[in-house]
């Protein structure tokens, strides 16, 4: 049965082949990667999901800043394993993750994705709310969630990456904290409804 922990460091040479595998060598090209480009992903919001030894599918969130002042988490890339698509790994993935982000504080977070798939957890057109990305992206797929109320309020302009050192919202919880919250990522049957 599946189970998500948090990455580890000898994860690293597994994760870049599973990308590939789902994305190609062309992903790199995509404004999303130009976005994180000399940042570092939340190591506390950092998850693979393994099927006994075997490392299956990974989740990662950045930090950022919309229009330079407001934080906020870029999700992505999400990948599993091509011949473990559409058996519920990348929802229970995507659930536990976002659970564990709200619980930690963060209250906007962004992504480049299908609506059609990403608007079950909550996003919506970020393009709309007058959003940008520093390059080209189908308005359709770019996404926003707000974890809290009113998180939206008065939010507008371009994304750009954070470093770790930047007063970041969300960032509440020491160690022990998300250990006690990562803790109750145990084993998952994929859901009935993915």
């Amino acid at each position: 049965m599946p189970q998500i922990i948090h990455e580890r460091p000898g994860d690293a040479p597994l994760i870049e082949p599973l990308l590939d595998r789902c994305f190609g060598p062309d992903r790199f090209k995509k404004t999303a990667y130009e976005v994180r480009k000399n940042i570092e992903p939340l190591p506390e919001l950092s998850f693979v999901t393994l099927e006994g030894e075997r490392l299956v599918a990974t989740i990662r969130y950045w930090p950022i800043t919309i229009g330079g002042r407001t934080p906020a988490l870029l999700l992505g890339p999400i990948a599993v394993e091509p011949e473990l698509q559409g058996k519920g790994i990348g929802v229970a993935l995507i659930r536990k993750s976002l659970t564990v982000a709200e619980d930690l504080g963060h209250r906007l977070i962004v992504l480049v994705g299908d609506p059609e798939y990403y608007g079950q957890f909550g996003f919506r057109n970020a393009a709309v709310l007058g959003f940008q990305l520093p390059g080209p992206v189908e308005e359709r797929r770019f996404l926003v969630k707000e974890c809290g109320e009113g998180a939206l309020e008065q939010v507008t302009g371009t994304i750009a990456g954070a470093t770790l050192d930047t007063e970041f919202a969300g960032r509440i919880a020491g160690a022990r904290e998300t250990e006690k919250l990562v803790s109750s990522l145990a084993a998952f049957a994929p859901p009935a409804d993915a």
